[in-house]
């Protein structure tokens, strides 16, 4: 690797990060956050590589026949061409599993560190995409979407937190946006190799699934060779590695005590604690936490961007795309995605969590309820949209989804990962990604069935929770910009509502 060797001479990894004040962005720390970041295209390849797949003539004749046959006589309700319970349990069994991974994973990584979770995470991965690829029967492609989960659990679970950990206060989101932003470039891939892979007879699906290999190898090869962070070596004991690591990230010649006794006394209080992280949560001076841990991703969810991205191609034959154009529209998804996040990164430091929000809940709404006036006016019983109508569908789908990356997609990973204190961190992370995944596998295995059944109406449900989870933002979500990590206590100590749970441990009082 460029820049010199990462290790030192004893073979141990000799940097890392903490979350807090001061540091300059060094070539170590840009390296190291880009590595892990890499992890976002696992998340992002089978996210966008799923849907696609769902649609592929060959795919569907070899493993679900009986509904390749059903759809060329499904013309009484287009809404319904294409639910089957079969059909969804293919992409949504992966993040059953990968709730579970992530639970496991949250326990792991206090034991083992960040750096070797990812690893394990990505290597599961590798393992899985490979047995997809080989699939001779549901009960293979089965076996391997569950590695897949495992895989997203593990890595979904530390690489946010890693990244948190390790960037320096002040490019902080800029840094964690970096993981969305990988998740919206693998959905983009995949999406580019799916509209590839059709033209393949036979088995153009099995290059769709086995290329999900390629992201996962770039996380096995990125977690081998970055360290681990300065707060996770402390809470292992490794004092003398974590100041050593937390000075190499920062810089040479950077003072780093005063940052350095902040992470010790974060994780002194931590060990004052004789009961577990998950226990821990549950305690009223965490209730902010638990409640976030909580929020978050069922509002992520709540938005309806998982079900589109998940079956736009399916999204966009429905309202009259041939194949070939659901799948670019797909493609065109992907780019939105990743405009979005890159605008999140650069505005979430400069003007702050609150105002994203603001403006991407406010431009969500309007496009469903734009959609849900669209296709509830123009798709009739029996028969598909124009072609006019079913491209402004395609803008409308586009405009929400950067939308969509500009606020909740980017701040999701953003501000859980930085507003947990050391001695939950694991457990809020735990919790918040195997919630979100165990959602994603409800939404995933009923957004056909919802699509079916409430018709334009399903666009509606979700623009009515944009409402509310936009209010919560405003109320109760506080800035956190350019605070380190070791401080976060203090901002919720003086908020006007989780100040009455919160003790301010620097002034020794509780805030109202």
């Amino acid at each position: 690797m460029p820049g010199g060797s990462l290790l030192n001479s004893g073979g141990m990894a000799d940097y890392g990060g903490g979350g807090g004040g001061g540091g300059g962005l060094t070539f170590p720390v840009v390296v190291t956050c880009l590595m892990a970041a890499s992890g976002g295209l696992i998340f992002g390849y089978d996210i966008g590589i799923s849907g696609g797949v769902s649609e592929m003539e060959s795919f569907l004749e070899k493993f679900f026949p009986g509904l390749l046959k059903g759809t060329a006589h499904a013309s009484k309700d287009v809404y319904c061409i294409y639910n089957s319970q079969a059909l969804t349990a293919f992409t949504s069994s992966l993040y059953a599993f990968g709730m579970i991974g992530t639970l496991v994973a949250s326990r792991v990584t206090r034991r083992t560190g960040r750096q070797a979770v990812m690893l394990i995470g990505g290597s599961m991965f590798l393992v899985g995409a490979l047995v997809n690829a080989a699939a001779v029967n549901i009960a293979m492609l089965i076996i391997g979407r569950m590695l897949l989960g495992l895989g997203l659990g593990f890595s979904g679970q530390a690489t946010p937190v890693y990244l948190a950990e390790m960037s320096p206060p002040r490019w902080r989101g800029g840094f964690i946006s970096g993981f969305p932003l990988f998740i919206s470039v693998g959905y983009l891939i995949a999406n580019l190799i799916n509209y590839g892979t059709s033209r393949i007879p036979v088995w153009g699906w099995r290059l769709s699934l086995g290329l999900a290999a390629f992201p996962a190898a770039v996380m096995v090869a990125g977690a081998a060779f970055i360290p681990d962070t300065p707060s996770s070596l402390v809470l292992r004991g490794k004092h003398d590695l974590a100041r050593a690591a937390l000075q190499r990230v920062r810089g040479k010649g950077v003072d780093v005590d005063a940052e350095f006794n902040d992470i010790l006394a974060a994780v002194e209080h931590d060990r004052r604690n004789d009961e577990g992280a998950f226990r821990r949560i549950l305690r009223r001076e965490y209730r902010p936490y638990l409640v976030m841990a909580i929020a978050f991703p069922v509002f992520l969810n709540l938005t309806g961007v998982a079900v589109t991205a998940f079956f736009s191609p399916i999204l966009f034959r429905t309202v009259g795309f041939e194949s070939d154009a659901a799948l670019m529209g797909a493609v065109i998804l992907g780019l939105m995605n990743i405009f979005g996040i890159v605008g999140s990164g650069f505005a979430m430091d400069r003007y702050g969590r609150r105002l994203l929000f603001m403006i991407g809940g406010a431009l969500m709404f309007t496009c469903q309820v734009a959609m849900a006036s669209i296709v509830g006016s123009q798709l009739g019983h029996g028969s598909k949209m124009a072609k006019g109508y079913a491209v402004t569908v395609l803008v409308m789908t586009c405009a929400f989804s950067a939308s969509f990356s500009w606020s909740w997609g980017a701040l999701y990973w953003a501000i859980p990962g930085e507003i947990y204190p050391v001695e939950v961190r694991s457990a809020g992370q735990g919790v918040a990604v195997a919630l979100n995944l165990g959602l994603n596998f409800v939404q995933a295995q009923c957004f056909l069935a919802m699509l079916c059944c409430f018709k334009y109406g399903t666009f509606l449900f979700y623009a009515s929770w944009l409402v509310v989870m936009t209010a919560f933002a405003v109320a109760f979500v506080p800035e956190t910009k350019g605070v380190p990590l070791e401080s976060m206590g203090h901002v919720f100590a003086r908020h006007w509502y989780w100040g009455r749970f919160v003790k301010d441990h620097k002034f020794g009082d509780v805030s109202t």
